[in-house]
């Protein structure tokens, strides 16, 4: 399925507030706060872990939109959420999002004992399941690397109900800066596409 990309950070946030009482899971079985809420505890840990990087912190207070626009897609929700924004965001803030399930499929494998909750740990096996090796090995060798990790980190960290964390129309002036940077660079300035995340198309 393909969306209209959002055009501006005016559509994003009505988007985003939106996404208030709207769960993972259309039965709301899933992870134990609502999309925004999620979005927002992920931007805040990440503004604290790269308060230098305001598009991995766009990045996960977006990365989950995904699920509102096509509810009940688990593995696809990712792209949804990155093709979205692209447009508006820039590609780099597109692939992070679209990295996040990647990455818990590479942390899935390289980290035994890695702590996952229950939502995410069922939703693993549609996901692809723990990266083979090779998998594994191209994508810690790919683009942003280490950003993934940490959207992925905060994704997992990020569902603690009742957290208060800073209010969406703080995100506002983050949201205009990343887009209007991806402005000024425009498209001939596009770093690596989305597409081929490591060298498969991104999960649909």
């Amino acid at each position: 399925m393909t969306h209209r990309p959002i055009s501006s950070v005016d559509t994003l946030m009505g988007l985003l507030a939106g996404c208030a009482g709207v769960w993972d899971t259309p039965d709301r079985s899933g992870d134990p706060v609502d999309i925004l809420d999620h979005g927002l505890q992920v931007a805040a840990l990440l503004a604290a872990s790269r308060p230098d990087d305001e598009e991995a912190q766009a990045a996960g207070l977006v990365h989950d939109i995904g699920h509102h626009l096509v509810p009940g897609d688990e593995a696809g929700h990712g792209t949804h959420a990155a093709t979205a924004v692209e447009g508006l965001l820039g590609p780099r803030v597109a692939r992070l999002v679209a990295l996040h399930i990647p990455a818990k499929r590479y942390l899935a494998a390289t980290e035994p004992g890695l702590a996952l909750s229950p939502e995410s740990a069922r939703t693993l096996g549609c996901q692809g399941g723990p990266m083979s090796p090779a998998e594994a090995a191209a994508f810690a060798a790919g683009p942003d690397f280490a950003a993934a990790l940490a959207l992925r980190r905060a994704d997992d960290a990020g569902k603690v109900v009742g957290l208060r964390v800073r209010p969406l129309e703080s995100w506002r002036p983050v949201l205009e800066r990343v887009a209007a940077s991806h402005a000024r660079r425009g498209p001939a300035d596009a770093d690596v596409p989305m597409v081929g995340l490591w060298g498969r198309p991104p999960l649909r």
